[in-house]
């Protein structure tokens, strides 16, 4: 990945260039630290958020990528062993922090990108607070908020690479799975794959797994089925999703 699209890994000084020459759009990646069933390592929100942010700013140019904030709203994953959660008032003012810290310094458009599932509703929540926030500093907030619509664009992408499109169920997954083979195959433990929950993701199914916990749908703690995983599955969903979400702020 490119370090010049990374606040972090910039100095100071070439942040103020930066700004100067116009690059006052900054992606803010919202992941997760949690189970991702007995295959996949606990930080694949937080790295595909890492991963997702700079394609997006590549694509929108003239943007750079804030510090991917790495836990999110899990309390429903906290029956499996490791999974850190943040209450979601402790997420709002994490977020409200990095926007105004943001805005301060003079980025205009702040674009608020999750890539966990718990952390969609609690940003939709609270964007209008965000943009009360930063709007002293003539800055305006963004929030990508339609999970079901990610879960389309990666069911499109595994089934136009794969024909196996009926297994993306949106978390450990095939498309998870393999956006983890190109981020860090040496952590995928491809031998332990196996079918979850297959039986469809909607509104009620995601308000059920938030009231009652993700144990109660897949003890496994997989949403759909993570057999059949490659890295050319996981480009194409990192792509198919980046469109989409370019799409949403670009307007």
């Amino acid at each position: 990945m490119d370090d010049s699209l990374f606040l972090e890994r910039l100095t100071s000084p070439q942040v103020a260039a930066a700004l100067k020459e116009g690059k006052t759009t900054i992606v803010v990646p919202c992941g997760a630290v949690e189970q991702h069933g007995p295959h996949l390592p606990l930080f694949v929100d937080a790295e595909h958020g890492t991963r997702l942010g700079a394609e997006v700013a590549r694509r929108m140019g003239n943007t750079l990528v804030a510090p991917t904030i790495r836990i999110g709203c899990s309390e429903h994953h906290m029956s499996f062993s490791g999974t850190i959660s943040l209450e979601e008032t402790t997420f709002q003012a994490v977020c409200r922090d990095y926007c105004v810290s943001l805005s301060r310094h003079g980025f205009r458009k702040i674009c608020m990108l999750p890539t966990h599932g718990g952390n969609f509703r609690p940003l939709r929540d609270m964007l209008d607070d965000l943009n009360e926030a930063v709007r002293p500093h003539h800055s305006t907030v963004r929030a990508f908020t339609d999970l079901l619509g990610m879960l389309e664009a990666w069911r499109r992408a595994v089934q136009e690479e794969s024909g196996l499109g009926a297994r993306v169920g949106g978390h450990a997954d095939i498309a998870e799975s393999s956006i983890m083979l190109c981020l860090h195959p040496d952590l995928v433990q491809v031998d332990r794959a196996q079918e979850g929950h297959v039986s469809g993701v909607d509104e009620s199914l995601v308000e059920r797994i938030i009231r009652d916990g993700f144990h109660t749908v897949t003890p496994s703690g997989i949403l759909g089925d993570a057999r059949g995983m490659t890295e050319t599955i996981g480009e194409r969903c990192i792509a198919e999703a980046a469109e989409m979400v370019v799409e949403c702020f670009g307007d």
